[in-house]
């Protein structure tokens, strides 16, 4: 996975969208009792418990040993576990795989398939959301233009956002049957009025913010909330224009 440095606590507090938004596509996962479900990327936990007030028996897992830390604190009756998605293994295998904003930080997207599909029984369910084609683009490209007009390299963030065709045909070739595929826009508005952005970029735009001498960042930011703003800034409030790929698969 890409070397983000997650923060737990800020995760929490400023960036609930993330979970509280995976609260829909639980009913497409719709988790039974008694069945072994694998939440990847689980983060700090909060939808590896809603899956569990199903009656199913839910392993949580996140490469971050920060967001697993955090989990075990905030939920000590359940299972986490700290492994990376394209080298992981258990011995039992599962019958649903469940995953929310979290494969699009998976450069290496095919190994990530080839280890969920071998965690997988014949006919387990395959569900998850992450950022699709275009996701984020005005932002990013507020970021790139802020970069060169600072006379600094242009910045390769590594997210992997495909499209449904990329995807679908990926799964398919590691034996998930594509059931149903969309990708859609979900505008999303971000907490602390003002503020938001820059804490957006602290979350998740670190391979920006990194690339960024220290005298220099309070600019960086300015001007990427210049470039944003016409369009982004809405009531007080900045708006990150995600778009989102989510898909349903059955392993064959």
């Amino acid at each position: 996975m890409l070397d983000n440095k997650w923060n737990a606590s800020l995760y929490d507090q400023k960036h609930s969208f993330v979970f509280e938004h995976g609260k829909d596509l639980l009913s497409l996962l719709d988790p039974q009792p008694g069945e072994r479900i694998l939440d990847v990327g689980c983060g700090t936990g909060h939808l590896t418990q809603t899956i569990a007030e199903s009656g199913a028996r839910v392993t949580g897992m996140d490469n971050s040993p920060a967001m697993i830390e955090s989990a075990r604190k905030a939920y000590p009756a359940l299972e986490f576990v700290q492994a990376d998605v394209t080298d992981f293994s258990f011995t039992d295998p599962f019958d649903a795989i469940f995953s929310n904003a979290t494969l699009h930080w998976v450069a290496r997207a095919e190994k990530a398939v080839v280890c969920m599909a071998a965690a997988l029984r014949s006919g387990g369910r395959f569900v998850v959301e992450f950022g699709g084609k275009g996701n984020a683009a005005t932002i990013v490209s507020a970021a790139q233009r802020s970069l060169a007009e600072l006379g600094l390299p242009n910045v390769d963030p590594g997210w992997y956002f495909p499209s449904v065709g990329e995807y679908a045909s990926l799964l398919e070739r590691h034996g998930l049957a594509v059931e149903r595929a969309m990708l859609f826009d979900r505008p999303t508005p971000l907490e602390d009025g003002e503020r938001g952005l820059r804490n957006w970029f602290d979350m998740f735009g670190g391979a920006f913010v990194r690339a960024v001498p220290d005298e220099m960042k309070p600019r960086f930011l300015e001007t990427v909330e210049d470039h944003a703003r016409r369009t982004q800034l809405r009531d007080g409030h900045w708006i990150v224009d995600y778009r989102r790929l989510r898909v349903v698969a059955r392993k064959e």
